[in-house]
């Protein structure tokens, strides 16, 4: 069932759809972590204690009654009740999540927290981090350690040498805390291995936020043609697709794709990004988009693109972790690693934070067939293709090429292709 129907599903199976997505993520291992929903009545609905998360079952999740009473076949998570005392502190949670993946893990065991300035989306997302001092697991001590930094208003807190713990209005606004605030970690580290990160300012995240249209001119009448039908099932397929490969998460990540001269598709703004429909990509033509939809942010950067450069025919704006690992230290990805990376993007530019604001025409002037892809610094990663396909493929070969340059880094210095390798790759495929 989508989220989109979530009042309709009942908590265990709320429960069951995102344990399953955080586990099949390698976010939390076969016995570690938990979930809970409260529910209207007050009633608590959290995962077992000693079962397997990659095959729980709806009829495996545990009711905690209001009373107190125990319902189900099983034990209730050992940690149920700092769950419990986060609830009683922040009633506006109603769903907590709590894993230890393995960078927020590596945050806590060096007793750090990290710094969500690093991207907006993350300080948006996230907000600031709390932070609690480790106790034993299950204990009276940990569920008062974690629940004091909730009541001081932290939606995100890391656990001393344990993990972390995330909470949201719902269940899905909980998962994408959690999924984002682990995002954030990895590119932290990542970018620590070959540099230093940098940070935005808070001045800098207000202008981020200030610049983003609100209000976009509406069309009255909306035509809904086979191509045009196509187009929003090939953007459905491929958010999935980016969701599942890592190169998009929950909270974050754009589609294009041209329709007809400069009219084209695009995702929406603030939806789940693994839960997209074809009915919510939003048409825009002639700068108008659909009554009723808002597009996504960048709308206006995707217009001029396109407008610009006739031979583009979609664009993927994301923040795949090594990509971006580079765009936090300013640093350039060198792409001429192995034949396929530079074949595919022969160069891939920084352009400064800012330069992806509305009525910014760097960008587009920047993007070239020698340039398809863009990174977009403390921000995101701007791909280009002829089609959906070529963009997404040159999107996972410029990741691909990330991360293996931040692995090589720990074994010595590269070795790139020369200027003559490059020249022989150019008379040969250009």
């Amino acid at each position: 069932m989508s989220v989109r129907n979530l009042n309709l599903l009942h908590p265990r199976d709320q429960i069951i759809m995102i344990i399953n997505r955080i586990y099949k993520k390698g976010l939390t291992t076969t016995s570690g972590g938990n979930l809970s929903i409260m529910d209207e009545s007050g009633d608590m609905w959290v995962t077992p204690s000693g079962v397997d998360k990659g095959s729980l079952k709806p009829e495996d999740i545990m009711c905690v009654k209001a009373d107190g009473t125990i319902v189900g076949p099983h034990k209730p998570s050992m940690e149920y009740p700092f769950h419990k005392a986060i609830y009683v502190e922040r009633p506006d949670i109603k769903s907590v999540v709590h894993a230890h993946p393995p960078a927020l893990v590596a945050f806590s065991i060096v007793r750090q927290i990290p710094n969500t300035n690093v991207i907006p989306q993350v300080k948006y997302v996230c907000g600031p981090i709390g932070y609690a001092k480790y106790f034993i697991p299950g204990s009276n001590e940990l569920g008062n350690s974690i629940s004091d930094q909730f009541k001081k208003g932290f939606d995100s807190v890391i656990m001393e040498n344990h993990g972390a713990v995330v909470g949201g209005k719902d269940i899905i606004k909980a998962y994408e805390r959690f999924e984002t605030l682990e995002f954030a970690c990895r590119t932290l580290i990542n970018s620590k291995i070959i540099g230093e990160p940098k940070f935005l300012t808070e001045e800098q995240i207000y202008s981020f936020n200030n610049q983003i249209p609100t209000d976009h001119p509406k069309m009255a009448d909306v035509e809904y043609t086979s191509d045009e039908k196509e187009i929003r099932q090939q953007i459905k397929g491929m958010v999935r697709r980016a969701c599942d490969q890592g190169l998009m998460m929950s909270s974050y990540g754009t589609i294009s794709v041209r329709w007809k001269g400069n009219d084209f598709l695009i995702t929406p703004t603030d939806a789940t990004r693994w839960d997209i429909q074809a009915k919510d990509i939003v048409q825009i033509k002639e700068g108008k988009c659909e009554a009723g939809k808002v597009p996504s942010r960048s709308t206006w950067l995707h217009q001029k693109i396109y407008e610009m450069h006739p031979e583009i025919n979609a664009i993927i704006l994301t923040q795949p972790e090594y990509l971006m690992a580079y765009g936090v230290v300013h640093k350039k990805l060198d792409v001429r690693t192995i034949p396929e990376s530079w074949i595919f993007l022969q160069d891939m530019e920084n352009v400064p934070f800012g330069s992806h604001f509305t009525g910014n025409e760097t960008i587009p002037g920047k993007i070239s067939t020698a340039n398809p892809g863009i990174i977009i610094e403390n921000d995101s990663v701007l791909m280009t293709g002829g089609s959906l396909l070529q963009a997404f493929d040159r999107l996972e070969v410029a990741e691909f090429s990330a991360k293996s340059l931040v692995m090589g880094t720990s074994l010595g210095d590269f070795a790139p292709m020369n200027d003559e390798e490059i020249d022989e790759l150019r008379r040969a495929f250009f």
